[in-house]
């Protein structure tokens, strides 16, 4: 009779596309979530996009491993990602929550959603424990290959494969349930966007809008792999698509790397000759012909005016001031206004009307900046330097 050792050597090792796909995928992700980690350790946001990458990158090597055959040699750890796959939609939620919310993911007030990982990790303790032979069988089982079965000691106890029968509907129930709840965040994002569009940047926003959007379409594909496959048979192909997320978080964070861009490249005083725009004409002519001051003043318009593309006006502008055109006019507009409510010769005007003065097109426009840029309302501000 054969030992289980001898048995485990038999296991066929196949590399083909897909097995390289994903090895692509994992060598990407752990390398990414080295360079996060590395870069932006004390970022929390950034952070739990790189545990989500981490979780992802852990989970496609276990798929690798036991689509090639390699997982011979690791059998001790067949099924260990289990846990770690519904870690992967609550870890990305946070990373959205913290982008989206700017608030602080505690155990406090966030604990619940470790229940899912943490109790199906608990549920499944006995398997994580059971000896060889057990998941040796539990492997034959999803990736079949002629093998006979080996016999499990009759004192072992599976009161534990409920749990893991459901496994797949968890899986869907956590990617459907945090793509509900980032759907949420972004439709909150929205709304706050078309109240008050000049302060939120638009790339956030559609960064998050996309991510809902390939999150309930990563849902839809599982979905179709559950139903389609028994087993584990299917997983390569989610595998596959892990590996297309991985690599395209790598293409947006290279995308809004400052590499690629003349800035970084040059000194910060040869920039503004490489770009043939200087700051200092930018600023001129703002605050020469009292530009701010006018109702229509826009990127476009001041392009035109200086002889050159809106791209460059504001890249010049966010790179000497950190801020975009509509902050940066905006903070003039309200010094101006901060002068104007304390000049004699202004007093005959109201505090909304001062606001219209300096290219305010509402009151609700004018009050939002001055609290913004001065850090109180234009009637506290005339309150208290009056007192």
């Amino acid at each position: 009779m054969e030992t289980l050792q001898q048995l485990i050597d038999q296991i066929p090792v196949r590399h083909n596309l897909a097995s390289h796909i994903m090895l692509f995928g994992i060598v990407q992700g752990f390398f990414l979530c080295f360079v996060i980690f590395f870069r932006a350790r004390k970022n929390r946001i950034l952070v739990f996009l790189a545990l989500s990458v981490l979780f992802q990158s852990l989970v496609t090597l276990d798929i690798y491993l036991c689509y090639t055959g390699l997982m011979k040699y690791t059998m001790t750890f067949n099924d260990s990602t289990e846990p770690i796959v519904l870690c992967i939609a609550p870890s990305f939620y946070f990373f959205l929550f913290c982008l989206l919310r700017r608030e602080k993911v505690t155990f406090k007030k966030h604990w619940w959603h470790l229940v899912f990982p943490v109790g199906y990790a608990l549920l499944v303790t006995p398997y994580f424990l059971a000896p060889l032979t057990v998941k040796f069988n539990a492997y034959l089982g999803a990736y079949p290959s002629g093998i006979d079965y080996v016999k499990v000691p009759d004192s072992f106890n599976f009161s534990y494969s409920w749990i893991k029968t459901h496994f797949d509907r968890l899986v869907l129930a956590s990617f459907f349930g945090y793509g509900v709840l980032s759907f949420k965040l972004v439709w909150a994002e929205w709304k706050r966007k078309k109240n008050a569009p000049n302060q939120i940047k638009a790339s956030k926003y559609l960064f998050s809008r996309n991510s809902v959007i390939i999150l309930f379409t990563v849902f839809v594909f599982v979905f179709f792999i559950f139903y389609r496959y028994d087993n584990d048979s299917g997983d390569h192909y989610i595998g596959m698509i892990q590996t297309l997320i991985i690599f395209s978080v790598t293409y947006i964070i290279l995308g809004e790397s400052r590499f690629f861009e003349k800035s970084w490249i040059a000194d910060k005083y040869e920039t503004l000759t490489l770009s043939g725009l200087r700051f200092s004409e930018i600023d001129s002519l703002v605050n020469k012909k009292s530009y701010f001051e006018s109702p229509s003043a826009s990127l476009k318009d001041l392009a035109d005016q200086l002889h050159t593309s809106t791209n460059q006006l504001s890249k010049t502008i966010n790179l000497h001031t950190g801020n975009n055109f509509n902050s940066y006019i905006n903070q003039k507009r309200v010094d101006e206004a901060k002068n104007r409510l304390l000049n004699e010769e202004f007093a005959h005007l109201t505090v909304e009307a001062i606001g219209h003065s300096v290219g305010f097109n509402s009151k609700s426009a004018f009050y939002a900046a001055f609290k913004k840029y001065a850090n109180t309302s234009p009637s506290a501000f005339l309150k208290e330097n009056k007192e």
